[in-house]
């Protein structure tokens, strides 16, 4: 299989440049350096994918020189320089990375607070640069029994509301994509009325920059709110209207604000610079160097899971809208394309049909399991041919039904999805589930019981139920110096059995040859994710 090209445009934290370089399957083209216009025209159209960041814009100009390019990369949570339609228009699915830098946000939105409540910058400037010891012109006030208004209780405002109960502060939050529980569970009031969140001493911002939100603090909304209110925003520039906020602020009507982000950047030479009751950073909510790390490593293995069709993480395009499912449906969801995945592999034959089975509480979201399972299987076959984007579409184009069911929950699991792999040559079922939200795992093949992490290179033997096909199994692999990581063992009341046996390394055909020469082998595949 040749090799796939990961081309990286912009700046990122050498871990992720690492474990791109290590890859042996990969390609990797670091072109950060390069001039913008020799990287769309001569390096673009050498990439499967593509890493960017903010200084390279995928606009029509990116696009049309993408020609091979199944996904973009956006390292980093904004997206604004990334034009989704057009990308969804090309079957480029687009993903970023939007927890990697949540406590670096969630902690600077708090040190804008203490500075705004406590003037910390002004102070500090008046002492180490005037080099005056005036203690009586830095009286403050202090965060313990203010009110603070969060907007947006996700990843980084849920996180600022429960360090703000740390510091005894009433919370309040308004989100009304979020079930009310997601805060009241940690001691935050939840209101759907935004006059609550204006009636607050405190309120800071976090959430994305959508047309619902860009202004969604204007002249009207200040004019209701507290006299001497404190506004924070570390999330998205625009979420307050600059113009009504540098005239409250001015007014007095606004005593501080903390701002870390503005509707254009860089900001050198903007009015609120100008103002004395104002704590101001460069948009410093990434910055730092665990942030900018951890930002270079999920982009760099998202875009390996992605060019090798294993998974798309955070995709922005897909048919659903990821980041508004409950927390716990995303592993189901990566679990059952693995699972499609698994299945084609196994059975290596043209396919007729794909059914989708879902029992429990995740019965609700068959729909995006049918298209997650959709795209595991297809990949087998079409590789960079298939995504979220067209992936059902392209099954319909060749003829394979797509069925998706829900059952009552029998399982026993809370939880449980099954895919159902018909090909012109054989059917095989294999069912999974979810423990403590993240852990996934394979369950059930066909009729055998078992408990496998569906990951790495795994080999499927079933044979009949006598002595000795352990130790046999073990040799061959021995044999070949293949490292037998983990071994699980499903029996049936046919006396045939069915191992799941890990290795590290490649299965050649030679070693299938082997296996399948054993007296008690009925069959012997094996797939890699």
């Amino acid at each position: 299989m040749s090799k796939k090209t990961i081309v990286v445009c912009d700046h990122i934290h050498q871990s992720g440049l690492d474990i791109l370089a290590n890859d042996n399957d990969i390609e990797l083209i670091n072109a950060a350096d390069e001039p913008k216009d020799k990287l769309i025209t001569e390096i673009i159209p050498l990439a499967d994918v593509a890493i960017t960041r903010s200084s390279t814009d995928v606009d029509d100009a990116f696009l049309a020189n993408a020609k091979k390019v199944t996904a973009v990369v956006r390292a980093g949570v904004g997206v604004d320089n990334v034009d989704i339609p057009g990308c969804s228009k090309q079957g480029i699915v687009v993903m970023n990375v939007p927890t990697a830098n949540t406590i670096a946000a969630v902690e600077l939105t708090m040190t804008h607070m203490l500075s705004c409540v406590r003037t910390f910058p002004y102070a500090h400037n008046n002492l180490k640069l005037d080099r005056i010891w005036r203690r009586q012109d830095w009286y403050g006030t202090e965060l313990k029994d203010k009110k603070l208004g969060i907007i947006g209780f996700g990843n980084i405002g849920s996180r600022v509301g429960k360090r703000a109960k740390a510091f005894e502060m009433e919370v309040i939050t308004y989100d009304p994509y979020i079930d009310s529980s997601k805060a009241t569970d940690v001691d935050v009031k939840y209101t759907k009325n935004f006059d609550d969140i204006l009636a607050c001493d405190i309120i800071t911002i976090h959430t994305p920059k959508t047309e619902e939100t860009i202004g969604m603090i204007g002249a009207e909304e200040i004019a209701k709110m507290k006299d001497g209110v404190i506004l924070i925003n570390c999330a998205r520039g625009g979420l307050y209207d600059e113009d009504a906020l540098v005239e409250g602020l001015k007014s007095g009507k606004i005593a501080m604000a903390g701002i870390d982000v503005f509707n254009k950047e860089p900001a050198t030479d903007h009015p609120l610079l100008d103002l004395d009751n104002v704590t101001v950073t460069p948009h410093l909510g990434a910055n730092t160097k665990e942030s900018q790390r951890n930002i270079a490593v999920q982009a760099a293995e998202n875009a390996i899971a992605a060019v090798k069709g294993i998974a798309y993480p955070n995709a922005l395009n897909l048919p659903i809208k990821e980041n508004e499912l409950p927390e716990y449906v995303r592993p189901y969801l990566e679990l059952i394309q693995k699972i499609g995945h698994i299945s084609a592999q196994v059975t290596k034959s043209a396919i007729k049909s794909i059914k989708v089975t879902a029992k429990g509480e995740i019965a609700e979201y068959v729909e995006s399991l049918g298209t997650f399972a959709t795209v595991g299987v297809l990949t087998e076959s079409l590789s960079d041919q298939v995504n979220y984007v067209n992936a059902e579409f392209v099954a319909k184009e060749r003829g394979i039904e797509i069925i998706k069911d829900t059952k009552p929950n029998t399982s026993g699991f809370t939880n449980k999805i099954e895919v159902k792999l018909t090909t012109q040559n054989s059917t095989i079922t294999i069912g999974g589930t979810v423990f403590d939200g993240t852990a996934q795992r394979i369950v059930e093949i066909d009729e055998y019981i078992l408990d496998v992490e569906p990951k790495g290179t795994m080999v499927f033997f079933r044979n009949t139920d006598t002595p000795g096909v352990i130790g046999d199994v073990g040799r061959i692999m021995a044999s070949h110096n293949l490292n037998i990581s983990d071994f699980r063992l499903g029996r049936d009341k046919k006396q045939q059995a069915l191992a799941v046996v890990k290795v590290d390394g490649q299965v050649t055909k030679a070693i299938l040859d082997e296996l399948s020469s054993l007296k008690a082998c009925i069959s012997v595949s094996h797939a890699s994710l």
